[in-house]
């Protein structure tokens, strides 16, 4: 019922925005013929802004493009082309391939399935490429996924990072971001009892919930002042039959961005306050930096019911991972076989989402790596988003995970 209910007032409020951006786009056409009348310009310029926040006030399920177009590389610039790999129901394993003949060392991107498409680490991968051949993996939106295609749980996510890792073969590294860094410790646990000789040479886990019962935050206390029964019940639904994916139970994205907008309302309300100011003004570079923003996370996809109530319940409720007993397939899960694999684990001083702790707990699992190999950084001055995205994430974070890709290849 939640995703009937959410797709029925989208569909009611569509001719609404439908008008607003037609009015929006009208007024603007006038602008100079009301150049003329000093004192009708004001009110047709709030007008115009006004119905350009409507239209602009949307959810969309459709990926937004990456764009990388050309990337520098050592001194001279050259062309960056998407490039599928490695093709599943659920997600792409893409690379960004680049037109040079430098050898750089190979980089799987671990991004979230958490209510946005992959593209929202779009700062993290641009930082990186000009000195990594970057892979990402880019999440399919669950209803358009086919019944036919099966359940996608915890352990299917776990196996996907596992497969991608192979084909990215010996010697490469991965970096996880936020939510999959419990599966990719699993995933380089699992290859490492293996013997698997893709494991990869460093793994880099950023602002990602390994122990949640460290300094527990909002998001934490949320997840365990419910049963697992609760979140089946009230934030699950099934997708309606104009989808590919009809019949699938997700929990919908939309769902989730107003989870994280409720987090941080004040901020949101006080941006979109200054987004109509600066339209009124004619503040165009401002505008369209912040509907580049919006676009990205308004732009939301749905994840398959499995993956998000088993790791509700194994990550965030019953924390098997630091408890010792995740188990994959079957079989437990041993982070202490990790013997290899050089880890650096990435914190913000100020991350409301995954306090200080969570992720550096990933050390004390993995007793067996060297402790030379074994390193944390406190990024100071940046909540959850500014540890992978943005000023310090390029100028500070990134030079320590380019120096521990480096010493690993």
């Amino acid at each position: 019922m939640i995703y009937q209910l959410w797709q029925a007032q989208q569909d009611l409020q569509f001719p609404f925005r439908a008008f607003a951006e037609s009015a929006g786009r009208l007024l603007k056409q006038m602008e100079p013929v009301t150049a003329a009348l000093p004192l009708a310009a004001p009110f047709i310029r709030r007008t115009a802004a006004a119905f350009d926040m409507v239209a602009q006030a949307r959810t969309t399920h459709t990926r937004p493009g990456y764009d990388f177009t050309t990337v520098r590389v050592g001194n001279r610039d050259v062309e960056v082309t998407e490039e599928a790999v490695l093709e599943t129901p659920f997600g792409t394993l893409l690379r960004f391939a680049k037109d040079t003949s430098v050898q750089q060392p190979r980089v799987l991107v671990v991004a979230p399935m958490s209510g946005h498409f992959s593209t929202l680490l779009r700062g993290t991968v641009e930082v990186l490429l000009p000195d990594h051949d970057v892979y990402i993996t880019d999440w399919v939106n669950a209803r358009d996924v086919p019944l036919s295609a099966g359940a996608f749980g915890f352990d299917d996510f776990t196996s996907h990072i596992i497969r991608f890792m192979e084909v990215l073969g010996p010697g490469s590294h991965v970096l996880a971001v936020c939510q999959p860094a419990p599966a990719t410790l699993a995933a380089v646990a699992v290859m490492s009892e293996e013997r698997n000789r893709a494991v990869p040479a460093s793994m880099t886990l950023m602002a990602g919930p390994i122990d949640t019962r460290v300094s527990p935050t909002k998001v934490n206390e949320l997840a365990q002042s419910k049963p697992i029964g609760w979140f089946e019940q009230n934030l699950i639904g099934t997708v309606p039959g104009r989808y590919a994916g009809a019949g699938r139970r997700v929990y919908p994205g939309a769902v989730q961005l107003q989870a994280f907008m409720s987090m941080n309302m004040q901020r949101h309300v006080r941006a979109h306050r200054n987004q109509f100011a600066n339209i009124v003004a004619g503040n165009t570079e401002a505008a369209a930096a912040h509907r580049r923003f919006y676009d990205e996370y308004f732009a939301v996809m749905d994840l398959p019911a499995e993956y998000f109530i088993q790791t509700v319940q194994r990550v965030f409720q019953e924390h098997d991972l630091p408890r010792g007993a995740l188990t994959y397939r079957g079989k437990p899960v041993r982070p202490e076989a990790i013997r290899r694999t050089a880890l650096l684990t990435v914190e913000g001083e100020r991350d409301d989402i995954c306090a200080i702790g969570q992720t550096m707990a990933a050390l004390d699992l993995c007793p067996n790596i060297p402790l030379a190999n074994r390193r944390h950084h406190l990024q100071t001055g940046v909540g959850h988003y500014g540890v992978f995205s943005g000023r310090r994430w390029a100028s500070e974070v990134y030079p320590k995970v380019r120096a521990m890709i480096e010493a690993n290849s």
